[in-house]
C-alpha cells in the first residue's frame, strides 16, 4: 500500500526570506510552496548590502557565480563627518580578511535571481519532494491555525492550504505575526525619515566603498551596485535621512516603502554637502526616482513559534538598517531553519530548536541598532567636535574606534575570526 504523501512546509511570503528558505528546503528534498502576494515579482526596490554570513549561504545555495553579475564587491566601510572627513574606515569583504565577499546590490535583483532559480530547480526536480514543490503569486496570506499533525494557512481569496509546518516570511506587516501578536500595533517610529534613490554616477574612493558620512539629526549614505560602465559611471546608491520628532506626528509609522517624492523636499538640507570626493547635492539632483519611507522596527518578540507556524526575517526581528544587515540576518535565518529541519525532522522540535539559537542574539541586535549601532561613532564625534578637528585621534583614539567596531561585528555575528572558523550552516547544495 502507497504511504500518504508528505504535506508541504507553507511559507508566507516570497521575499529574500521566504525564497531563501524555499530553496533550503528544495536542498533538503523537502516538499515546498510559496505563497507571494504580489501578482507579478519585479525588481523593486533600492539598494542592501550582504555581509559574508549570508554571501557563504548564498554561495552554498549555488549562487556565487551569479552574485557578482548583479551587485559589487564592497572593499572598504567608512564614517566620515558633515565636512567629509574621515573618522573611520575599514576594510570589507575578501579585503578584510573573511573567506567570502560582502556585496552591495539592488534588492530587487536579488529577489529576481532567488526567483529565477527556484523556479528553475522546481521545474527540474524529478524526486517526489521536488515535484510536489510549486510557488504561487498574487495569494496574501491572512492567517492561520494549528492543529496536532498540520498547520492551515487562510488565503485572502478564501482558500485553505495544509501543511505539516507554516513560515511566516511576509515581511514588516507579517499577517501571521499579526495573529501570534494581536495586540502589537503598527511598527515604532524613531524620528528619522530617509529618502533613497539610485543613479548613474562617477565612483568615488576607489568605486567600491560605503561610505556613511553626518551625525545622528542628518546623514547620508552611498556605495556603488555595479562596477562601472563603459562611460565610467556605476550605479550608485544613496540613502539621505534627517532626523524628526517623533511625538509630533502619527503618520510615520505606515512603512511605505514605495512612496515616490521629489528632491525638494529635503535636498534643502543637504545643499551645502559638496566634498572633494563626493558631492551629495549632485548626486541626489541626477537621480528619476527617489523613494520616502520612514526608519521604523518593532519591538522583540518573546517567541516566533506557535505550535505549527514560526517566523523569519522582518516578520520575526523587522530592525533599524544601520548596520547592514537586516537582508542578511533573513538569509542566516533560512539556512539555520534549515538546519534544524535536517537535524530534527519536519517537526515542531524543529522550529524550537531555530528559535532558540536565533531569537536571543536578533533580538540584541534589534535593540542595539535603535541606539548603537555602528553608525552612532557618527554622534560621539559630532557631540565632542562638532565635526571638526586637524586630527581624529584628539576626538577619538584609535583603540576606541577600533572597539567600537569590532563589537558590532561580534554582536551581529560577523567577527572575523569566528565566522572564518565556524563549519557551514549546511554546506553547498549537491
Amino acid at each position: 500500500m502507497a504511504s500518504e504523501p508528505q504535506r508541504p512546509i507553507l511559507i508566507a511570503g516570497g521575499g529574500i526570506a521566504g525564497l531563501t528558505m524555499a530553496l533550503t528546503c528544495h536542498q533538503l528534498r523537502l516538499p515546498v510552496h510559496v505563497f507571494e502576494s504580489t501578482a507579478e515579482l519585479k525588481p523593486l526596490g533600492v539598494g542592501i548590502n550582504l555581509q559574508p554570513n549570508a554571501v557563504r549561504e548564498l554561495i552554498d545555495l549555488g549562487l556565487g557565480d551569479a552574485l557578482p553579475t548583479i551587485g559589487m564587491a564592497t572593499k572598504e566601510y567608512g564614517f566620515f563627518t558633515k565636512f567629509g572627513d574621515e573618522i573611520w574606515t575599514e576594510p570589507r569583504g575578501l579585503d578584510a580578511g573573511y573567506a567570502w565577499p560582502q556585496y552591495s546590490l539592488h534588492r530587487g535583483e536579488l529577489q529576481m535571481l532567488l526567483y529565477r532559480t527556484l523556479r528553475e530547480r522546481l521545474a527540474s526536480s524529478t524526486d517526489d519532494a521536488g515535484s510536489a514543490s510549486s510557488i504561487s503569486t498574487g495569494r496574501r496570506a491572512r492567517g492561520f491555525t494549528n492543529h496536532e499533525d498540520r498547520v492551515e494557512l487562510h488565503l485572502d481569496d478564501g482558500e485553505t492550504v495544509e501543511g505539516a509546518l507554516l513560515i511566516g516570511a511576509d515581511g514588516l506587516h507579517s499577517a501571521i505575526r499579526a495573529q501570534m501578536v494581536p495586540d502589537e500595533g503598527p511598527p515604532i517610529w524613531g524620528g528619522p525619515i530617509m529618502w533613497r534613490g539610485a543613479t548613474l554616477s562617477q565612483p568615488f574612493r576607489g568605486g567600491a566603498s560605503m561610505v556613511l558620512c553626518g551625525h545622528a539629526r542628518q546623514k547620508f549614505v552611498s556605495y556603488p551596485l555595479t562596477a562601472p560602465d563603459d562611460s565610467g559611471r556605476a550605479l550608485t546608491n544613496w540613502i539621505a535621512e534627517l532626523w524628526f520628532d517623533p511625538s509630533a506626528s502619527d503618520d510615520q509609522h505606515r512603512g511605505d516603502w514605495n512612496l515616490r517624492v521629489e528632491a525638494d523636499k529635503f535636498l534643502p538640507a543637504f545643499e551645502s554637502w559638496r566634498f572633494d570626493w563626493l558631492n551629495v547635492p549632485e548626486l541626489i539632483r541626477a537621480t528619476d526616482t527617489i523613494y520616502e519611507y520612514p526608519m521604523v522596527d518593532r519591538n522583540p518578540l518573546d517567541r516566533w513559534t506557535v505550535g505549527r507556524t514560526s517566523l523569519i526575517g522582518d516578520a520575526a526581528h523587522v530592525m533599524y538598517p544601520v548596520g547592514s544587515n537586516g537582508a542578511s540576518q533573513a538569509i542566516v535565518d533560512s539556512r539555520v531553519l534549515g538546519r534544524s529541519l535536517r537535524d530534527h525532522g519536519v517537526t515542531i522540535d524543529a522550529l524550537h530548536a531555530y528559535e532558540a539559537e536565533l531569537l536571543p542574539a536578533t533580538t540584541a541586535m534589534v535593540l542595539r541598532n535603535r541606539s548603537a549601532g555602528p553608525d552612532h561613532v557618527l554622534q560621539i564625534v559630532e557631540e565632542r567636535s562638532g565635526g571638526v578637528f586637524d586630527d581624529i585621534n584628539d576626538v577619538m583614539p584609535y583603540e576606541e574606534r577600533a572597539s567600537f567596531a569590532a563589537n558590532y561585528k561580534g554582536v551581529a555575528g560577523f567577527s572575523i575570526a569566528e565566522l572564518n572558523a565556524s563549519p557551514p550552516l549546511l554546506g553547498p547544495v549537491a
